[in-house]
């Protein structure tokens, strides 16, 4: 868990300082780098420390399912890009959603998710809470009256991310926020395409953000992870259920994500910078329907995105004419680009979501969530530009 007091010299320094010397515990060795603590255990000096220790009277390391210096190193660091105070370390982005869940709701609870999230996410809301008798609206992610009229006197949260996957809508955080607090709900954000290095919704009145550590919090697809960020009080609680239910963070992959951060805010403008060129081009080629960016200016979420992030991120979605059958073409006759679902990798991703990563959605669902057949996604990586508009025009030469 992060403790970041304002005496701590860093509270008022630049995310690129605080990416890079946050979270740092050095110990007796002196050693520059963050080390990789990798033990199940720790050991007490006496029978009356571990059980200070195990009672929460002392602090300090019980059991690596839980505290761990290499994973608290990350929090730390997380909770400082976020201006958070604590974050909670997860095995992956799922493990901090489910997290927030498990440690929040109780039967009886509802809560109102964007109709326009992650497809997994749909399917844990929509088929696993509703087994606990957790009730779940959904409702489009711009419609600001749609949130209003969802809400119930048993409603406890929002859910939603932004730009949301894969259409790259935009949300109004704060108009949210304030919707939230006079119906006395809590905001939680999904905060993946973004992360804190382009937008911080805390401060923009939500109460918890959620990561998919694995994207471009690590940035080239090595390990997976997750994360949840918010007040201590919540993130206690959080903390309760992973020590419970073990959905942990290993050290090793902890010690990856704190190397990844030190380049995030660097590496998200690069790729901001790659997909806005590649989001002009594809408007600009005949084959492409529409193309979704929240960096174009005719995007319906262009200006509020300019207000709320540092910049549009490094996902864009087009849809081509045809269908299923046309897209496939064009993903299957690229050759630099990685078909693949996940994204935030230096290595550019390509993928259909309609049969990927929204597959498990009903037909009426994909089409409730804009996932039509011909939609394309795609993850600009750190590629030269030049190079993947010559890989989409594979593509679209590809298409018959």
């Amino acid at each position: 868990m992060s403790d970041y007091e304002d005496a701590n010299p860093l509270a008022d320094a630049y995310l690129d300082t605080l990416a890079i010397r946050s979270g740092i515990n050095r110990t007796h060795e002196g050693e520059h780098s963050e080390p990789i603590f990798a033990t199940s255990s720790y050991v007490f000096s006496n029978a009356a420390e571990a059980a200070e220790r195990f009672s929460g009277e002392l602090s300090g390391n019980v059991y690596s399912r839980y505290t761990n210096p290499t994973v608290r190193a990350f929090e730390q660091r997380l909770a400082a890009l976020e201006g958070a105070e604590a974050a909670v370390a997860t095995a992956s982005g799922m493990a901090a959603i489910l997290s927030v869940c498990m440690a929040l709701f109780k039967s009886g609870d509802h809560v109102v998710c964007s109709r326009d999230v992650f497809g997994t996410t749909i399917s844990l809301f929509s088929k696993y809470l509703a087994k606990f008798g957790i009730e779940v609206t959904f409702v489009p992610l711009l419609n600001i009256e749609g949130w209003r009229n969802a809400v119930q006197p048993n409603t406890v949260m929002f859910f939603l991310e932004t730009p949301s996957n894969p259409l790259c809508e935009v949300a109004d955080l704060s108009a949210l926020s304030k919707l939230a607090r006079a119906n006395d709900c809590l905001l939680a954000v999904d905060n993946c395409f973004c992360t804190p290095a382009l937008q911080r919704p805390l401060a923009l009145g939500a109460d918890i953000v959620v990561h998919s550590a694995t994207k471009y919090l690590d940035g080239q697809g090595r390990c997976m992870g997750g994360a949840v960020v918010g007040g201590r009080q919540h993130m206690d609680e959080v903390l309760t259920f992973l020590r419970t239910a073990g959905p942990t963070m290993s050290p090793f992959n902890a010690w990856v994500f704190l190397k990844g951060l030190e380049t995030l805010r660097l590496r998200m403008e690069a790729h901001s910078r790659s997909a806005l060129v590649i989001a002009e081009w594809l408007q600009q080629q005949s084959a492409v329907e529409k193309v979704y960016y929240a960096g174009l200016e005719d995007h319906p979420g262009h200006a509020l995105a300019a207000r709320q992030q540092s910049a549009f991120g490094g996902v864009l979605s087009f849809l081509v004419k045809g269908g299923r059958e046309e897209a496939w073409q064009f993903t299957d006759a690229t050759r630099l680009m990685s078909l693949t679902a996940n994204l935030g990798d230096a290595k550019t991703t390509i993928v259909h979501p309609a049969t990927t990563t929204h597959a498990r959605l009903t037909p009426q669902q994909r089409a409730e969530a804009g996932i039509k057949e011909g939609l394309i996604r795609i993850a600009v990586g750190l590629e030269h530009v030049e190079d993947l508009i010559a890989d989409l025009q594979r593509g679209l030469a590809g298409i018959r």
